[in-house]
């Protein structure tokens, strides 16, 4: 028996628990099951069909945010800041990213805070610290995804304990598919500290208390306090990076947000509120303007910036060049953006400042403004949070062998390697056709008008290597800079401590320009993620039930062409070069139904 007969053998005798594909998140969504076709013929209707399925977050976050457990959300928040406790924001993937964010912007508003009401910052001193972030891989996973990590619930219940989780913190773990191993390992951890414990998840409670053990067992306990923001599939089947993580974000965005406003308003007055743009809101409110900023991105004008963003991005890429984003404030938002493309479409990862060998990603996001290290610290708010286990951590969790034999490097050190600073990368405009686009959210195009923003000619010094130039703003107001394309998304961005209209709006905005674009470039068929990666047990089953939906091979035998893939490619890869999706490969090897039952390429 081949090994890899072996191993698909093995994934379906003994992880059934991972066969997810009775889940809503990773079911075809009507509305875009004729996707590609669409974009293909009509780039501006397969938008429409993309910022349709947003719509599905309103009903849910209308239910949520008027729910019992949101109130206790909220409450729970404030009394661990005022008390001195901590909250823990825990996540996997582009809900580990969801965290990181959520922190990020905890902090940006006390340090805005300090520069400009330091008499109030001084009132309430370390209240900064006060959110920590807890991601799969640590922060060098916000980068480049760790294989595997969030298979391991051990894996989430150390990196909290590390973290400093005690009695009396919150902790939120927050999972897109309720299912996650890691995130659930955060949220036994949580309880067994005395936390307060909070399971934000996004497919609906009884159906994973049917199909999926792990998440029975957490939704049954009493001592943990659930939020289920279920709004059906996703625009592109499987991607929660899309609508389930918006509905995480509004949500416990919105939460953090009233328990700001409610801690401040017990040492200032409304209008001094109001200046640090913390206006008293219901949760209903939130609703409201969530649904309203959805019909902002719909407008005419809104959606035709899109529309060119997407062909200039494919005639980039097609050429074939690439995409180079500059960006202050948002650098994170982009970059999580960015990363995401990778294991979602099986687009080369971004690689380290001496990697020569390896091909560049198509896409990359850099702070103009600041050295690689400092550019770090700014995105983050803080310096970086890394993991550094040596074999005898992996051996203690139990790890499989080969990470106790090869232990990743997942520190620091290996996080400075990505160069998102001022520093040259003459591979980002030594290609055919190379752009350079700076992102401008909010009060950043105010400021470049002013003249007061050193961002517009730092841009401009690195402009004249490339062969292209755009900008691409989201706000109320375009701005007025010297680019070859300029892609105006307007939007009102209404007043938030935290930021989080803007957060919004540029993930909605972004999530729609890389979808669109991937499924021009043929990477998308239907509404079904064909080149997406198989690098954890969640993936594998969803590759094995694509590789199944799109030959008519039993599950069983979809299995084992995919794992039988998976080794031909790790016998032909060659250092240089990008490893091709399993996925893909593996559908055309064995062909379409019509081909035959069973029948093999």
């Amino acid at each position: 028996m081949s090994d890899a007969r072996q191993k698909a053998l093995h994934f379906l005798e003994n992880e059934r628990q991972f066969r997810l594909g009775a889940l809503p998140t990773e079911q075809s969504h009507p509305i875009t099951k004729d996707l590609s076709t669409v974009i293909q013929a009509d780039l501006t209707a397969g938008i429409r069909l993309l910022q349709q399925v947003d719509r599905d977050v309103v009903p849910v976050a209308e239910r949520v945010l008027a729910g019992d457990a949101f109130r206790r959300l909220v409450d729970a928040l404030h009394d661990a800041i005022v008390s001195g406790r901590r909250v823990f924001f825990t996540g996997c993937g582009a809900t580990g990213r969801l965290a990181i964010l959520l922190e990020a912007a905890w902090r940006r508003f006390w340090q805005d805070l300090r520069r400009s009401r330091p008499e109030a910052a001084a009132k309430l001193t370390e209240l900064e610290d006060s959110v920590v972030s807890v991601m799969s891989g640590g922060d060098y996973a916000l980068i480049r995804s760790v294989e595997g990590f969030e298979d391991f619930p051990e894996f989430g219940k150390r990196q909290l304990t590390e973290a400093g989780v005690r009695d009396g913190d919150v902790v939120v773990a927050i999972t897109e598919g309720g299912e996650t191993s890691f995130v659930i390992g955060t949220a036994w951890r949580g309880v067994e500290a005395g936390a307060s414990v909070f399971f934000v998840f996004n497919n609906p409670a009884d159906v994973l208390r049917e199909h999926v053990e792990r998440s029975r067992q957490v939704i049954d306990d009493d001592r943990i306090t659930k939020l289920d923001l279920a709004s059906g599939p996703m625009a592109v089947a499987g991607s929660t990076r899309m609508q389930a993580t918006t509905s995480e974000l509004l949500v416990v965005g919105a939460a953090l947000e009233i328990a700001l406003m409610r801690l401040l308003g017990e040492y200032l007055s409304d209008a001094r509120l109001a200046d640090l743009g913390l206006v008293s809101r219901s949760p209903e409110d939130f609703t409201h303007l969530f649904a309203a900023l959805l019909e902002d991105l719909a407008g005419d004008d809104s959606i035709d910036a899109v529309a060119r963003a997407v062909a200039f991005e494919h005639g980039v890429y097609s050429a074939p060049g690439l995409v180079t984003y500059l960006a202050d404030g948002y650098l994170l938002d982009i970059l999580t953006d960015t990363t995401e493309r990778a294991p979602t479409f099986s687009l080369p990862p971004f690689r380290k400042s001496d990697d020569n060998v390896s091909p560049p990603s198509w896409a990359f996001a850099k702070n103009p403004l600041l050295p690689t290290p400092q550019a770090w610290d700014a995105l983050l708010r803080r310096s970086p949070r890394c993991i550094e286990w040596n074999a005898d951590v992996y051996r203690t969790m139990n790890a499989p062998a080969s990470l106790q034999a090869n232990p990743p490097r997942l520190d620091r050190r290996e996080l400075l390697e990505f160069a998102i600073g001022l520093e040259d990368n003459p591979s980002r405009y030594g290609t055919k056709d190379a752009a350079l686009t700076m992102l401008l959210v909010g009060a950043e195009v105010q400021r470049i008008a002013d003249g007061t923003h050193p961002f517009l000619r730092a841009f401009a010094e690195r402009a004249e290597r490339f062969q292209k130039t755009a900008a691409i703003s989201v706000g109320p107001r375009p701005p007025q800079v010297p680019v070859g394309e300029l892609f105006a998304v307007r939007c009102e961005l209404p007043a938030s401590g935290l930021k989080l209209w803007d957060h919004l709006a540029v993930k909605l905005v972004l999530n729609t320009l890389s979808t669109a674009t991937m499924a021009v470039q043929g990477r998308i068929r239907g509404n079904w993620m064909i080149y997406a990666e198989a690098t954890n047990k969640k993936l594998i089953d969803r590759a094995t039930r694509l590789v199944s939906e799109l030959t008519g091979l039993s599950y069983e035998d979809a299995c084992i062409a995919l794992h039988e893939t998976l080794e031909e490619i790790a016998a032909r890869h060659t250092v240089g070069q990008h490893r091709p999706s399993p996925t893909a490969l593996a559908i055309e090897r064995v062909g379409p139904p019509s081909a035959g039952p069973g029948r093999r390429k």
